[in-house]
C-alpha cells in the first residue's frame, strides 16, 4: 500500500480541495467521514480533521474520539478540526464579535516549529469562520496570530498536533500549500513519491491481477475519464478489452468520426455505433430537462446492452468513474451503504449483471489528466472540455429534433473552434451553445427576420462544482456572434451567459 494521509471530513466544503492540495504534492491521501473511519493501519502516515458548516457548540455538533490518533500520529485540524480539538482537550470556543471570512494576514509566526517553517509574517491567509478559540488547554501553545485571531495557529507541546484556524487549502492562503507540504513532508515523514507514471504502473499490475484472461467491455465517451480508463486496462488485458463508442446523436459535429479514429490510433479494440435514429425516436415530444436526461440514459442502456451481448464471455464492466464521483455519495451525516456507480453508463452494472472495474476511482479530474499524460495520450483528448453525458440534449432547450442539433452543433463548432483559434481553448475549462426555446424579430438584407437565439456559455472553473463565467475579450465575442449569425440559417441573435456558478449551473437543463 501506497504512504496516505487520512482526512476526515466534518462537511466542510473545502475538503475535496484539502485532498488535492495532498495529491499535489504526490502524496496519496482519502477523504473518510469522520463517523465511519477505516482501520488504521501502518500506511496511514498522519491525519487531517476539516473544516465544517456546523459549531462545536452546538448540542449536536460533529464528534469523533481523538485519542485514537493523539500522540499516534501527526495530526492537523484545520478551521472547525482546530476548534473541536481545543474544545475537546479543556479549552473553549465562542462566537466570533464578527463573522471572520475572507482574507487576513498573519501578524505572529512562530518560525522554530516544522509547521510554519518558510511561513512569511504578514502572509495572507484565508478565514471562514463564526467561531473563535477563546481559551487553549494548558499543555497548548499559539504559534501564529492574525491582528483579530489571536490564536490562529496553535501546537499541543511535546507531541506533532496541530491547529489552524485559517484554510490553507485554498488559493487565496498564499503560502497554504507550503505549510501543508510541512504536515505531510516534513511532520509526517511522507516520501512524496505518489507520482502518475508510479499510479500507473501500480493499477496496472493490480488490473492483471484482478482481471487475468477475462473480458471487460467499456463504454467510451471521447472524454478524458473514460479514455484513461481504456488505455490503463488495454495495457492489462490487451485485446480482451472491448470498447464500444455510441452516437446518440447528440454529439458535436464530426465527433463521432474524429474520436473513433483517435482511438484507433491510441491501439484501442472499439466498435462505434451509429445510434442516432433510435435517440431522436426516444427524445420525440419530451421537453422537461429529467424527462430527456431519463430517455437519453434508457436508450444508452439498450443500444450499448445490445452490442455488448454479441461479445461471448465478457465478466466485467470497466467504468471511468473517479474520485469525486465515490466521496460525493458518502455523507457525513451516517455511514454510507452505497457508492455510487453511475459515472457514463448509469444502471449498467444492474442490468448487465457484471462485475465492475474502476481503474481511476481514486483520482481526481486534474490527477486523471497527468496519469493520461504519463501514458502518452492524444493532448487533443486529455485536453477536451467536460462535456455532459447527455450531449446536446441537455443544451436544447425544450424538445429535441434533429433540424435542432444540426444547427447547434454548427455554432457550437463555430465557438469552439474560435476559441482554439484565438489561443484561449485552454484558458476556459468548459464551453458550450444552447438552442433557446425562443425566436427573436432581425433584419438581414433588408428582410425582417424571425428566428432562433443561441446563448453562449464558457466558465472558468478548477473542478466544476463552482464555476465563473470567461471574461472572454469583447472583439472575440464579436467576431463569433458575426460568424455565426451569417454561417447558421436559422439563427439571428447571439447572447452571452455572464451567471457563475452558484447561483446558476455550467449547463441550462
Amino acid at each position: 500500500m501506497a504512504e496516505q494521509i487520512l482526512i476526515l471530513d466534518f462537511g466542510s466544503q473545502y475538503t475535496q480541495l484539502i485532498a488535492r492540495r495532498v495529491r499535489e504534492l504526490d502524496v496519496y491521501c482519502e477523504i473518510h467521514p469522520f463517523n465511519n473511519i477505516p482501520e488504521i493501519t501502518p500506511d496511514i502516515k498522519g491525519v487531517i480533521l476539516s473544516g465544517s458548516p456546523c459549531s462545536v457548540r452546538e448540542e449536536d455538533a460533529p464528534d469523533l474520539d481523538l485519542e485514537q490518533f493523539r500522540g499516534k500520529l501527526p495530526v492537523l485540524g484545520i478551521c472547525y478540526g482546530a476548534q473541536l480539538m481545543a474544545q475537546k482537550f479543556g479549552g473553549n470556543v465562542m462566537p466570533s464579535e464578527i463573522r471572520e471570512y475572507g482574507r487576513a494576514r498573519l501578524s505572529r509566526v512562530d518560525g522554530h516549529h516544522d509547521l510554519l517553517k518558510e511561513i512569511s509574517l504578514d502572509s495572507q491567509v484565508w478565514m471562514s469562520h463564526a467561531d473563535t478559540i477563546s481559551v487553549l488547554p494548558d499543555n497548548f501553545e499559539i504559534i501564529a496570530s492574525t491582528a483579530s485571531v489571536e490564536m490562529a495557529a496553535y501546537k499541543i507541546k511535546e507531541e506533532d498536533t496541530y491547529g489552524i484556524q485559517f484554510h490553507p487549502e485554498v488559493t487565496h492562503s498564499e503560502e497554504g500549500k507550503t505549510l501543508l507540504r510541512n504536515f505531510v513532508a516534513h511532520i509526517c515523514n511522507c516520501s512524496q513519491d505518489w507520482t502518475p507514471d508510479m499510479f500507473a504502473e501500480t493499477v496496472i499490475a493490480e488490473l492483471k491481477e484482478q482481471l487475468g484472461d477475462d473480458k471487460v467491455v467499456l463504454g467510451l465517451s471521447g472524454g478524458v475519464d473514460s479514455s484513461v480508463a481504456a488505455i490503463l486496462i488495454h495495457k492489462a488485458i490487451g485485446e480482451n478489452l472491448h470498447c464500444i463508442f455510441v452516437d446518440n446523436g447528440l454529439l458535436r459535429k464530426n465527433e463521432f468520426e474524429s474520436v473513433l479514429d483517435s482511438y484507433k490510433g491510441m491501439g484501442l479494440n472499439v466498435k462505434g455505433v451509429d445510434a442516432k435514429d433510435q435517440f431522436y425516436e426516444a427524445l420525440k415530444g419530451i421537453s422537461d430537462p429529467e424527462g430527456k436526461r431519463k430517455a437519453i440514459g434508457r436508450v444508452f442502456i439498450e443500444v450499448f446492452d445490445q452490442e455488448a451481448q454479441k461479445i461471448t464471455g465478457v465478466k466485467w464492466l470497466g467504468q471511468g468513474t473517479i474520485y469525486p464521483d465515490i466521496i460525493e455519495s458518502v455523507s457525513v451525516k451516517g455511514p454510507s451503504a452505497t457508492i455510487k456507480s453511475h459515472h457514463n453508463v448509469g444502471g449498467l452494472p444492474e442490468k448487465m449483471n457484471l462485475k465492475v472495474v474502476e481503474p481511476l476511482k481514486t483520482l481526481f479530474k486534474d490527477g486523471v489528466r497527468n496519469v493520461g499524460r504519463s501514458l502518452e495520450i492524444d493532448q487533443n483528448i486529455l485536453g477536451r472540455h467536460p462535456f455532459p453525458g447527455p450531449g446536446l440534449g441537455i443544451r436544447i432547450l425544450g424538445d429535441v429534433t434533429a433540424e435542432k442539433v444540426a444547427i447547434l452543433q454548427e455554432v457550437d463548432y463555430i465557438f469552439v473552434e474560435g476559441l482554439k483559434k484565438r489561443g484561449i481553448y485552454d484558458e476556459v475549462w468548459q464551453a458550450g451553445s444552447m438552442l433557446l426555446p425562443v425566436q427573436s424579430v432581425g433584419v438581414m438584407g433588408d428582410e425582417r427576420t424571425y428566428e432562433r437565439v443561441v446563448a453562449l456559455r464558457a466558465v472558468t472553473s478548477v473542478d466544476g462544482m463552482t464555476a465563473d463565467w470567461s471574461h472572454l475579450p469583447y472583439d472575440f465575442l464579436q467576431d463569433v456572434s458575426n460568424e455565426i449569425i451569417n454561417k447558421v440559417k436559422g439563427v439571428n441573435r447571439v447572447v452571452y451567459d455572464i451567471s457563475s456558478k452558484p447561483p446558476a449551473t455550467i449547463e441550462w437543463e
